[in-house]
């Protein structure tokens, strides 16, 4: 089955979880698209079948809270970011429930994690305007990079370069192999002083780079030549939330939460609106992604939705 406006048009939430007493900050499918994580500000951590619909397990770190939750390639672990006591990133097996290796070096809270497609190596950005190369069979950082701002970052789909949006104006690219000798390319944006960059990803077919902020507006670059391609609003988001936004896994759609619940779907290419779904969320949409394997997405408020579509086209 294919992905098309009008089976976009087409998805309604078909089961709701309501496992968590506060906000789910992050989630990450597996590669495999069959299971979940969720990260939230209760300090658990949630795992849910995506072929069967439920809840598998829940796990706590009630000491140091968990934020920015991934999924690593080995079966059954994850990174995260703590968001109490200190900014370590932990490598915890979900096996057993233990840690494997702690990550320290940040001394303020990290903002942005992104693991390799390829291998065992992930970058993370932090509010100490650094971004932090390491391996997860080191505790030691591989690299460091000083900012002039804040980051946000992330690997592209080959897991050669990354990305890097500093002060919320400009993205570098730099090649993982030499990332020492400063970015190979420099992309300035027109600086928007009503809002901050939250993230930024990279369509699976690695052309495009979405910019998403906590304002209302999303931007989509040309990942080669740096040019803002689309700008989407009209989604509500006035209270400065940091709302995810994703693309679909053939890279041909562009979805958001908002503030009143809703999901918000554009054209990539032709950056039209072609849908807006009512996901009956109690909250901001601060979470949503779309099943890497399987046609459902998933999005989080305090409650996470799983989503299927209705028709088969």
């Amino acid at each position: 089955m294919k992905l098309t406006d009008n089976v976009l048009r087409s998805f309604r939430v078909a089961k709701v979880f309501r496992e968590n007493s506060d906000k789910i900050n992050c989630f990450d499918f597996s590669s495999n698209g069959e299971t979940i994580i969720s990260s939230s500000d209760d300090d658990s951590l949630v795992v849910y079948d995506c072929q069967e619909g439920k809840p598998k397990r829940t796990l706590y770190s009630k000491k140091y809270g968990v934020d920015l939750i991934r999924y690593t390639h080995a079966a059954n672990t994850v990174v995260y970011s703590s968001n109490k006591i200190d900014d370590t990133i932990r490598y915890l097996s979900l096996h057993d429930n233990k840690y494997i290796r702690y990550f320290p070096g940040h001394n303020k809270r990290v903002t942005s994690l992104s693991m390799s497609p390829v291998d065992d190596t992930f970058i993370s950005g932090s509010l100490d305007k650094t971004i932090r190369l390491w391996d997860l069979r080191s505790p030691n950082c591989q690299g460091l990079m000083h900012l002039q701002g804040k980051p946000v970052c992330s690997f592209d789909p080959e897991g050669l370069i990354f990305a890097a949006g500093v002060n919320s104006e400009m993205v570098k690219l730099y090649d993982l192999r030499s990332f020492d000798k400063g970015p190979f390319a420099t992309f300035k944006l027109q600086y928007d002083r009503t809002c901050e960059w939250t993230g930024l990803k990279f369509s699976n077919d690695g052309k495009l780079i979405l910019v998403s902020t906590n304002g209302g507006a999303l931007r989509l670059l040309d990942a080669f030549k740096g040019a803002v391609m689309h700008s989407f609003g009209g989604y509500n988001n006035s209270k400065a939330v940091t709302l995810e936004a994703s693309f679909t896994p053939d890279s041909q759609f562009i979805m958001i939460g908002s503030e009143d619940g809703k999901v918000h779907v554009w054209n990539a290419e032709s950056g039209m609106k072609v849908a807006v779904l009512d996901g009956k969320h109690t909250g901001p949409v601060t979470c949503l992604q779309f099943n890497p394997k399987f046609m459902t997405f998933a999005s989080a408020c305090s409650n996470m939705a799983f989503w299927l579509p209705t028709i088969d086209d």
